[in-house]
C-alpha cells in the first residue's frame, strides 16, 4: 500500500461524518463490493449515511477512489453528482446500472471502466492491500454543472472550489498472490 494521499493537494474542507452498514471504516470490503470480474464479486455499491454537513450545503457528490491502483493515476470506482442537500443516505445497491436507488436529480458518471455505475474492487494478485476512499463531498451549489458523461476527475476538478466539507470512510481489499 502506498502513502498516496488523495487529499494532499486539495483545498482544506470541514470534516463531517459518514457511516455504512456495509463496511466499517478501515475494514475490508465484503464480496458484494468486489468486482463481478472477480470470483464471488457482485459490484454492489455500499450503503452510506452521513450527518453534520457544514451550513450552506446545497448538494452532495459521492466518490469511491483507489489511489493504490497500478495506473499512475489511481482508479475511480464510482462517482455520483447532484445529490440534493435534503438527502443524507444512499441504500446499498444504489449504484446499479439504472441508478434506481439514487434520489431524483442525482446521476452517476462513468467510472474508469467507462460504466456509469459502481464497479467493485479488483486489486491485482500480489499487489498488496488497496485503499478505497469513499467520500461524501458537501458542496455550496445545488448542481455542480458537469455533463453526465464527464469523468470523475473532471467532477473533482469542478468541485474543488465548491467543497464545504468532506466525510471520508476508507475500505480495503487485497488479492493474495
Amino acid at each position: 500500500m502506498s502513502a498516496n494521499d488523495p487529499f494532499a493537494r486539495l483545498p482544506e474542507a470541514a470534516s463531517f461524518a459518514v457511516t455504512s452498514t456495509t463496511v466499517a471504516d478501515g475494514a475490508a470490503w465484503s464480496p458484494e463490493q468486489w468486482s463481478s470480474g472477480v470470483p464471488g464479486g457482485k459490484d454492489v455499491s455500499p450503503q452510506l449515511s452521513w450527518s453534520g454537513a457544514p451550513d450552506g450545503t446545497k448538494s452532495y457528490a459521492v466518490t469511491v477512489y483507489d489511489p493504490d491502483a497500478p495506473t499512475g493515476s489511481g482508479f475511480w470506482h464510482w462517482a455520483v453528482a447532484d445529490i440534493p442537500a435534503t438527502v443524507t443516505e444512499l441504500p446499498e445497491g444504489a449504484g446499479d446500472d439504472t441508478g434506481s436507488g439514487l434520489p431524483e436529480g442525482a446521476f452517476q458518471l462513468p467510472n474508469d471502466a467507462r460504466a456509469a455505475r459502481f464497479i467493485g474492487a479488483a486489486p491485482p494478485a500480489g499487489h498488496g492491500p488497496h485503499r478505497y476512499f469513499v467520500v461524501v463531498h458537501a458542496l455550496d451549489v445545488a448542481s455542480i454543472g458537469v455533463p453526465a458523461d464527464a469523468t470523475p476527475a473532471l467532477l473533482g476538478f469542478t468541485m474543488a472550489g465548491h467543497v464545504l466539507g468532506r466525510a471520508v470512510l476508507t475500505a480495503t481489499a487485497e488479492t493474495s498472490a
